[in-house]
């Protein structure tokens, strides 16, 4: 009798854990990891540690692993993927997935343990403000160790694999990340802010300076519009832009902090008169596939990524790093109020195939089987 297949077993690192859901790379462990599953596959994620004070072994049939990490703004996501990297290494796993480029230099133990490898390297993260200086060359070097280290680099849009190629010569596998539409979603959230349905704008993501929240406040209220302008987000940690940003008193802006309710935040995005995209460094990015799911009409920082993930406009309007433009293309949308229910109507068809979580799984699974052969 021919002996039972063995099941392909991949460790997944580099975020926050499971099933703890903060940003982008934390819901792509999350919706990647449940459908491995179902897949047949065992997934292994590595946790960081001081974010589970309950930490049961196996969730919803992923196996999580609780590893340490040196707690300081700069080194608590480094060393937490380095004590993860060190025991996925030592253990029977077929292959090792790793996210965020700068954990590019950690591919070399899983090259001298013989662990098929593979980064999903994301933005352009040595060009944010946020990194200038040290940090900025540290990224650079990170993501250019990740294309000589990792077995298969994996990026989330056509235009990242174009600047992978042109900025260190190697190609990559482009996967994108998912979108889950939702419809009929009710307003009594709102009513937590005394907020009313299309009568708000609202912007989410961190604030921090490369998400241009600051332009885009400053041109809202150069305009003449009468709603009001919501801020869902805040910094990761304590940072001088942010509470610069956050000082700013006016009856038209409000800051909600961190939203972390999904039903809450869901009701935000549906019910926005339209959605503000100022991510300027990147892929595919998570927040923006919400807004598609959540019928938003999107107004978007014109970007090349963003170009890309709206069409080149079919799905969206664009707006230059510009206080007066962005003003003109408010006062515009207050206008045009057919135009902008229309983008709202057409929104998720904008989600194509390959924003499908389920396209999305089948890609991966796809890169796993092949490096797992490899090996």
């Amino acid at each position: 009798m021919a002996a039972p297949e063995k099941k392909l077993k991949v460790a997944i690192m580099g975020a926050k854990g499971y099933p703890y859901v903060y940003g982008g790379y934390d819901t792509l462990v999350k919706e990647l990891g449940e459908r491995l599953v179902e897949k047949g596959v065992s997934v292994r994620v590595y946790n960081h540690r001081s974010l589970f004070p309950i930490r049961p072994r196996f969730v919803n049939g992923i196996e999580c692993i609780y590893t340490p990490a040196i707690e300081s703004k700069s080194l608590t996501q480094l060393s937490h993927t380095f004590f993860s990297m060190v025991h996925a290494c030592f253990s029977d796993v077929d292959v090792i997935f790793v996210v965020n480029s700068g954990n590019g230099p950690f591919g070399w133990l899983a090259k001298l343990f013989g662990k098929p490898s593979a980064i999903n390297v994301d933005g352009l993260e040595w060009l944010r403000p946020k990194w200038k200086g040290l940090g900025s060359k540290y990224f650079y070097w990170a993501s250019k160790m990740a294309t000589r280290s990792f077995d298969q680099i994996i990026n989330d849009s056509d235009e990242m694999r174009r600047v992978y190629l042109e900025e260190f010569q190697k190609d990559s596998v482009v996967i994108a990340y998912g979108a889950n539409p939702k419809e009929d979603v009710e307003d009594r959230p709102l009513q937590t802010w005394n907020l009313r349905s299309r009568e708000y704008y609202l912007i989410v993501g961190r604030l921090i300076p490369d998400n241009n929240a600051d332009l885009i406040i400053a041109a809202f209220l150069k305009s003449n519009s009468k709603k009001t302008l919501v801020v869902v987000g805040d910094a990761p940690f304590s940072d001088a832009w942010a509470q610069q940003v956050k000082q700013l008193k006016d009856p038209r802006v409000l800051f909600t902090g961190s939203v972390t309710d999904p039903l809450d935040l869901a009701s935000l995005y549906s019910h926005c008169y339209a959605y503000f995209h100022g991510h300027e460094f990147g892929g595919t990015n998570p927040a923006m596939l919400k807004a598609l799911g959540y019928g938003c009409a999107i107004l978007a920082l014109n970007t090349p990524f963003n170009q890309e993930m709206l069409q080149n406009g079919k799905h969206g309007w664009f707006f230059e790093k510009s206080i007066p433009e962005t003003t003109a293309l408010i006062e515009k949308a207050e206008r045009e109020t057919i135009a902008i229910e229309n983008l709202r109507i057409h929104a998720r068809k904008g989600l194509i195939q390959k924003y499908s979580w389920g396209h999305v799984t089948q890609h991966y699974h796809e890169v796993f089987l092949r490096l797992a052969k490899r090996a």
